[in-house]
């Protein structure tokens, strides 16, 4: 997204503000992480998209060079080996532009981060 555009209100909104190529990756992932948690509300905050089940389930947002997904689970055990294949700080993951999205993976951390937090 540009920074001379306004900050988005609605997921359409943020995913619009991109080039093609980056709009059909996030709207990839927004259709992952619906399926994955079908009862998340969808809103804006911090200018990202993000999701909540009474707490935040999860966020994502577009870079220049990747999407990243905030918070991931790289400290539990059946997250830990996989994620590492990715960049990312310790609650986060890069899936990088120029490779395919594990939409299976991300699916994956949604579902496990929604049963967390009910």
């Amino acid at each position: 997204m540009r920074s001379d555009q306004p900050r988005p209100t609605t997921v359409d909104e943020y995913i619009a503000g991109f080039p093609p190529p980056v709009r059909k990756r996030l709207t990839a992932i927004r259709k992952a992480v619906r399926t994955a948690a079908p009862d998340a509300a969808e809103g804006i905050s911090y200018g990202i998209p993000v999701y909540k089940q009474g707490r935040i389930v999860v966020y994502f947002a577009a870079h220049t060079n990747h999407i990243g997904i905030y918070p991931a689970p790289r400290t539990d055990a059946a997250f830990k080996k996989e994620l590492t294949a990715y960049g990312g700080g310790k609650g986060t993951v890069q899936f990088p532009h120029d490779a395919p999205i594990p939409l299976d993976l991300v699916r994956r951390i949604v579902e496990f981060r929604a049963k967390a937090r009910r």
